[in-house]
């Protein structure tokens, strides 16, 4: 997120155990699937809230001069000078690793990006590796991810210990979801586009991005990718909210809609080329969510259903007016665990918007992304982009 261009909470978590702080802008609501009226549930009953920024230690990552080999380029690149943002986050060891977004300052579009691996013992201070882990290189993915690069990771596990990435290659055009694997972190194997063979290639060369895979967050702290009758589901798309399915985390299916199903809202900008998609998550007119909505961290699997934290962008004439035009803030919307595809009840107001200089303004002004949720200690951890500049984190103490 976002291109020029376009633009321990698992089953035994029970429902007293969520706190609820609104400590976002509230907007004007309207009837139907996309408004406020929505909500059959309280929000204290589902929402995993309250955050708080961690004000002493933010931003807990900015840029540096740190440089290695590029086999692209055929040289020594400070791979990460420019901006470092967007991470996903795990548990592993007792530890919180960190896989986050990193530019360099060379060619176009406005930089190479790569992948980076940090760790921290307390989720607030955190020690890097000197190269990045995953990056454009001479391989079969090269077409793709050159030379934009390699973007906004998630990272959810298997039951065996297998790490699977959702990731966007760039190739400065075009972006494509794509998969990787690996087992300690720090090694990975491309597997190509996450939509590669569904529906015979229909999907291969759609804008695709934001793979949110439903998991179950442990009280260990893992993030495991848990089966809904049967199948994996991921939340992705940055415009609306879509669904895919998957037998393996490796290769998904589009979920499309049923004959004669029509979209909740009128399809806008990537959209119009793939109308036979079903919205899950539409956009929303007189919110913070008016302009566009994309997945954050793992969909988190609860007792109550499928939470997913998601980032709306807002349209000051035709969203919420109390916030600057082309805000990003966090939303949480709760999905049916029978049927990912229905909405329970969302939000009527963003929980965490910008509000501080380094949100304010950078790369991209007036944002905050969200896009890691772990668990340590007891405390759970939230970490977001600021301004497509540098990293954050919010914290909340159960």
């Amino acid at each position: 997120m976002p291109h020029m261009n376009q633009r321990w909470c698992g089953a035994f978590l029970t429902a007293s155990c969520w706190l609820v702080l609104g400590c976002g802008q509230r907007s004007p609501g309207r009837n139907g699937q996309s408004g406020g009226s929505l909500q059959p549930l309280p929000e204290s009953t589902w929402a995993l809230l309250p955050f708080e920024k961690a004000a002493g230690v933010n931003p807990v990552m900015g840029p540096d001069t740190a440089a290695f080999y590029c086999p692209v380029r055929r040289e020594r690149v400070a791979w990460e000078v420019k901006d470092v943002f967007n991470p996903a986050m795990v548990v592993r060891d007792g530890k919180i690793w960190m896989l986050y977004r990193a530019q360099d300052s060379l060619g176009k579009p406005g930089g190479t990006s790569r992948i980076g691996l940090a760790h921290s013992s307390d989720g607030l201070h955190f020690t890097r590796l000197p190269a990045p882990v995953l990056y454009p290189d001479k391989d079969a993915q090269q077409q793709l991810e050159w030379e934009g690069g390699c973007e906004d990771p998630r990272i959810t596990e298997d039951s065996s210990g297998t790490y699977y990435m959702t990731y966007t290659a760039f190739d400065g055009a075009k972006a494509r979801l794509m998969v990787a694997l690996s087992r300690d972190l720090e090694h990975w194997s491309k597997k190509g586009p996450a939509f590669a063979t569904a529906y015979g290639g229909k999907y291969a060369n759609a804008w695709s991005k934001s793979g949110s895979i439903v998991s179950t967050y442990t009280k260990e702290g893992r993030i495991l990718a848990t089966r809904i009758r049967g199948r994996y589901w991921m939340y992705w798309g940055d415009q609306y909210i879509w669904a895919a399915t998957s037998d393996d985390l490796v290769h998904w299916t589009p979920v499309e809609m049923a004959s004669g199903e029509v979209p909740p809202v009128t399809l806008r900008g990537e959209a119009l080329h793939m109308p036979q998609l079903k919205i899950v998550v539409p956009t929303r007119a007189g919110y913070f969510d008016s302009d566009l909505v994309e997945s954050g961290p793992p969909a988190m699997l609860t007792d109550k259903g499928i939470l997913l934290i998601y980032n709306g962008r807002n349209l000051h004439a035709s969203g919420d007016t109390s916030l600057a035009e082309g805000t990003y803030s966090g939303g949480q919307v709760l999905l049916d665990k029978e049927d990912p595809t229905k909405v329970l009840a969302r939000m009527e107001h963003n929980f965490i918007h910008p509000d501080q200089p380094y949100e304010i303004s950078g790369q991209v002004n007036q944002v905050c992304f969200l896009e890691g949720l772990v668990s340590l200690n007891n405390n759970w951890f939230l970490y977001y982009g600021t301004a497509d500049s540098k990293i954050a984190v919010a914290t909340m103490h159960p």
